[in-house]
């Protein structure tokens, strides 16, 4: 009797996941009051650095892109160019992006701040946010990666005077 390559089961097993997750799970995760506060959180980050933050939640990929293992990060630099983050006037975007079937947190910044910040820097950010989902703590722990992403933005790419604001600092639940 055979059996099936461990890597055909992960992947059935990934996009089954993908599939029985619910578009709802995002709204329920990310309700209006937490969506406003991350929004808040986005505007008054940016008064003090001069990137353009664009947070994006997704509850799961479709069933054909959790089958054939397309990577969390590579979503979040597909919609990285699909919501024109990268189309700053500094090349100063960055991307947060969430898929909650992979509980998974990814950072994709554009090139005038990603050479800035040590990929440890951002995976604490992505760490923050995942360590607070396991607990079910979407709201605070959403705000304290802001926080800290505020703070290495800050540190790195320093506001030098008013600019108009070329994302909408409201998150994305796809």
């Amino acid at each position: 009797m055979s059996t099936l390559p461990d890597t055909l089961i992960g992947r059935c097993r990934r996009a089954l996941r993908h599939l029985l997750t619910g578009s709802s799970l995002g709204r329920r995760c990310f309700p209006p009051a937490t969506l406003t506060a991350i929004a808040a959180a986005i505007a008054e980050g940016e008064t003090r650095h001069r990137a353009e933050v664009r947070l994006i939640v997704e509850p799961a990929l479709a069933f054909g892109a959790a089958f054939d293992n397309l990577s969390n990060r590579d979503r979040a630099r597909t919609l990285f160019a699909q919501y024109g983050v990268w189309d700053t006037e500094e090349n100063c975007g960055v991307l947060i992006y969430v898929n909650l079937a992979s509980r998974e947190v990814d950072i994709v910044a554009d090139r005038n701040v990603g050479r800035l910040i040590a990929d440890s820097e951002w995976q604490a950010v992505c760490r923050t946010m995942t360590t607070g989902f396991a607990r079910g703590d979407f709201h605070d722990s959403t705000l304290a990666a802001l926080r800290q992403l505020t703070e290495l933005l800050q540190r790195h790419f320093p506001a030098n005077g008013a600019r108009p604001n070329q994302l909408s600092n409201e998150a994305v639940i796809l």
